[in-house]
């Protein structure tokens, strides 16, 4: 059958609406569950009192019970005997009032006389420390309403109230059905063409944080007849039904045909980047989700459609992520025909909350990892610009943002370490990238590199030329190695920087504005080496890391970068010139407490001894300050 619903442009709130409408009420259920195992449930129906609590009127405090209109008369001046029997009796904490007693004096208040009698110099008032029946509870008395999460706190007035059992919501039954025949699970079976299956331990965590059951089957390879078996199976057995990859019009991609063959498609095709190709069905009375296989596309469909979809089934509905307003840091560019979601690191620059999107690709699973927050731009925009306020839905506390120290510039795998012992939000732009958002009030901290071609130095006459009339201040950082990084073994031979332009060979270079770009353009300027002749030139990438990897996979046959690199991915390293890392900020930032505490790390034993291990670095002046004022 020709799938007619293929692709569509569905706005994704209309789409969520009109999918969730399609539930039937019938197959929301209830279960009744003992009150002891109803911690994080949700009450399927308010919850009444049995009984009153307290049932009897009882002693709040250890003492004696007395009638309080018969010690109005004690003072200091005048203290008051009591016999015992006659005037008082002694009483513990959740004892009962009888007789004629009405208030209980505390021990401490009490002075005991000997021969059964005591003495009082305070009078007391009538219920005084006595809880009275139904002060806490009274029987009939709604204890929790329907649709209630029930907290640790609840419990104990549910048993207080005599209630013994409950009725909640059933936790759905979430089949996922992971499908690709590239797709393992076993690492020690990565090679080419295979890829580790995790998507669906996302998902099954997710299913259970918005409280279902996940119910995860074996990753499927590519074939037709065996999916629709396995979602007939699914469907049995399951509440909900998420089929992840396979969702889009590739010759392998079969989830909409099985889906329309086996029950109905009611759309394909979201207004969203990434997780256009989502797809949304019905097979009988059960909901189905065909989810884009790209890790970033999987959770943020999972988010947009799942989990209302499973709160709906426990009672619940979807809270918003607190927002809160942002300048962004980088102009950015968006289709104009679907609303594009963001992954943003969010850190506060002398008290202003500054927005820095993170790698956009579908497949970049660690933007998910670093995100802080989560920024929406809408259908019918094309981009936004640097410097506009924008609103970020937040993924993390904003009180650990406010910690979060912004480093903005040139990548080094020493920042990691740094990230490692205090929070860091780190974008890789390049030193010239550091130094413009620095200009522009975005971080707290640009790493730079930046060699001078006049002078052959790093950095200082760079800062004096940028910032001519502001006060900055310079951290060392370390002196590290740039090279070549090769292949194990060099097959090619590659020795220099004249190399580069041979024929034969395919080099990975790093972004415009980065020192290490700087670096080779200055070598390549006093070679007389024309950029053009370089096969590979214009292949920008944003990490030394990057680079490394580009060489590992044999996707180019050299790079420039730092030696730490390379001995991280196991790569021969040719090392050419040494160079002068250190962190540029404003002189008023000195004082700042996640300044110092960066100075504290990276002056530590325990940091430089990390540095020792990766290789490829010193650290003799490392932490020392150098102001910088122009002249």
């Amino acid at each position: 059958m020709k799938n007619k619903s293929y692709i569509k442009n569905v706005d994704d709130q209309a789409a969520l609406i009109n999918f969730l409408s399609l539930i039937k009420e019938e197959n929301i259920k209830k279960e009744e569950i003992d009150v002891l195992d109803s911690v994080g449930r949700i009450t399927y129906e308010a919850v009444f009192a049995c009984y009153c609590d307290p049932v009897y009127n009882a002693a709040a405090m250890d003492g004696i019970a007395v009638v309080a209109e018969k010690t109005f008369a004690a003072s200091e001046l005048e203290p008051l005997v009591l016999e015992e029997g006659k005037d008082f009796s002694y009483i513990n904490t959740g004892g009962a009032i009888t007789g004629d007693f009405n208030a209980v004096i505390m021990i401490e208040d009490v002075i005991k006389i000997g021969a059964g009698k005591v003495q009082i110099i305070t009078p007391a008032y009538p219920w005084q420390y006595i809880r009275t029946i139904g002060e806490s509870i009274v029987v009939g008395e709604m204890l929790l309403p329907s649709r209630h999460k029930i907290r640790p706190v609840d419990i104990g007035a549910l048993i207080a109230g005599g209630i013994q059992k409950l009725s909640v919501y059933c936790k759905p039954n979430v089949g996922i059905i992971p499908t690709g025949s590239e797709l393992i699970e076993d690492p020690k079976e990565l090679k080419e063409g295979r890829l580790m299956e995790s998507n669906s331990r996302v998902f099954s965590a997710l299913v259970k944080n918005y409280g279902g059951r996940p119910n995860r089957y074996p990753p499927l390879a590519d074939d037709k007849e065996n999916l629709a078996a396995l979602i007939k199976k699914a469907a049995q057995e399951n509440d909900i039904i998420i089929v992840n990859a396979g969702s889009s019009a590739g010759t392998k991609d079969y989830t909409v045909k099985v889906i329309e063959e086996l029950g109905e498609v009611i759309t394909h095709g979201i207004a969203i980047k990434p997780g256009k190709p989502t797809i949304l069905g019905m097979i009988g009375d059960k909901p189905i989700i065909g989810i884009p296989g790209y890790p970033v596309s999987a959770y943020l469909v999972f988010e947009l459609f799942a989990a209302p979809l499973i709160l709906k089934y426990v009672g619940q509905e979807n809270e918003a992520h607190e927002e809160i307003e942002a300048t962004l840091t980088r102009r950015i560019v968006s289709s104009f025909k679907s609303s594009e979601i963001l992954r943003m690191a969010l850190g506060y620059v002398h008290g202003n909350l500054v927005a820095t999107p993170l790698e956009r690709g579908a497949a970049a699973v660690m933007s998910l990892v670093k995100a802080d927050g989560i920024m929406r731009i809408p259908r019918l925009r094309e981009g936004l610009e640097a410097g506009e306020k924008v609103s970020v839905a937040l993924l993390k506390r904003l009180d650990d943002i406010k910690k979060t120290l912004v480093i903005t510039g040139s990548h080094d795998l020493i920042i990691d370490l740094i990230a490692d012992r205090i929070s860091v939000s780190s974008a890789h732009v390049g030193s010239l990238g550091g130094i413009t958002a620095l200009k522009r009030g975005e971080c707290h901290l640009a790493p730079i590199h930046l060699l001078l071609e006049e002078t052959g130095l790093y950095n200082v006459d760079y800062v004096r030329q940028y910032f001519p009339k502001r006060k900055m201040a310079l951290i060392k950082g370390v002196e590290r190695v740039q090279g070549l990084i090769l292949p194990k073994g060099n097959p090619k031979n590659i020795t220099g920087f004249a190399d580069l332009a041979r024929a034969d060979v395919r080099f990975a270079n790093r972004q415009r504005g980065a020192g290490t770009r700087i670096l080779l353009d200055y070598r390549l300027k006093q070679l007389g080496i024309d950029p053009a002749d370089i096969n590979g030139y214009e292949k920008e990438l944003n990490t030394h890391m990057a680079v490394a990897i580009s060489v590992k996979s044999g996707v180019c046959d050299v790079g420039l970068g730092v030696y730490s690199a390379a001995k991280a991915m196991g790569l021969d390293f040719v090392p050419l010139s040494g160079e002068e890392y250190d962190f540029l900020l404003d002189y008023e930032d000195i004082n700042d407490e996640r300044v110092e505490d960066f100075i504290r790390v990276i002056k530590s034993d325990e940091f430089k001894d990390e540095l020792t291990r990766l290789g490829g670095y010193t650290f003799e002046k490392i932490g020392e300050t150098i102001i910088l004022e122009s002249e």
